[in-house]
């Protein structure tokens, strides 16, 4: 195997397990426009981290970090619906991005590999800092599960039950941010959210408990990656947007099998 799509093949699986448990979340606590606002807000992090002449993962990564607790901090002092104030987010953050890209007429971009991924370009570094992120993420949730979900099942029993709702809520707006951050490069910014939600979506419709959802949604995810890659490979289509056709087949499929009852 060539070394490029090894390392593609990796960065992807990495991002597929990790994804599978996060987006579950995601799907239960309705979060879609959320994860659309962060992924929107990376190109911001990515002209900045050109501009400031740091490494664009590394800016993507603290400024969806930063961005995450903004919003946590506005959510609470503002008067606004929520979804309009990730509306507002949202199309700012990509609209400036754009713009402070437009005036760095010195530096080469190839924007299309930001917006929607250039998985076969991943360098072994790019690979490093995945598999960071990844296994940084997969530690939180998994040491948070339980927590987790008791909030999401019911939010004002656990703070009954002296959880640290607000915490909790932060920790797994922190994740989200950081999975969007390293899964820019292998999707792009506009189809992040896409990665997350459709095979947690998938596996919501045939799973009996939490535990199989998500460990359904990394499997369907990695079998995303496979056959995204695949297709990539041999019928020369983009990457990161195969891998998001791929889910959505495999989603039409969960309606085409016959529901689990028991």
């Amino acid at each position: 195997m060539a070394d490029f799509l090894l390392y593609a093949l990796l960065a992807g699986l990495c991002l597929a397990v990790v994804a599978g448990p996060l987006g579950s979340f995601v799907v239960w606590r309705r979060m879609a426009y959320f994860g659309d606002t962060l992924s929107h807000a990376a190109l911001l992090g990515v002209a900045l981290g050109f501009l400031l002449d740091v490494s664009p993962t590394l800016a993507v990564t603290v400024g969806c970090v930063l961005l995450a607790v903004l919003l946590v901090a506005l959510q609470q002092r503002q008067p606004l619906a929520s979804d309009t104030l990730l509306g507002i987010l949202a199309h700012s953050t990509l609209s400036l991005g754009l713009v402070v890209l437009s005036f760095m007429h010195e530096v080469r971009i190839d924007l299309m590999a930001y917006l929607f991924g250039d998985l076969l370009a991943v360098s072994p570094t790019d690979l490093a800092w995945i598999a960071a992120g990844s296994a940084v993420v997969l530690a939180i949730i998994l040491t948070l599960w339980r927590p987790l979900l008791a909030i999401t099942v019911h939010e004002e029993l656990a703070r009954v039950e002296g959880l640290p709702v607000a915490a909790l809520r932060l920790a797994l707006m922190l994740t989200v941010a950081i999975v969007i951050a390293v899964a820019m490069k292998i999707v792009g910014v506009l189809l992040i959210t896409s990665l997350l939600i459709i095979p947690a979506a998938a596996a919501q419709r045939h799973a009996r408990s939490p535990e199989q959802m998500a460990f359904g949604a990394s499997v369907l995810g990695v079998i995303a990656v496979c056959v995204g890659l695949s297709m990539s490979w041999f019928k020369d289509t983009p990457a990161g947007p195969s891998i998001v056709v791929a889910a959505a087949g495999l989603f039409l499929l969960s309606f085409v099998l016959p529901r689990r009852t028991v």
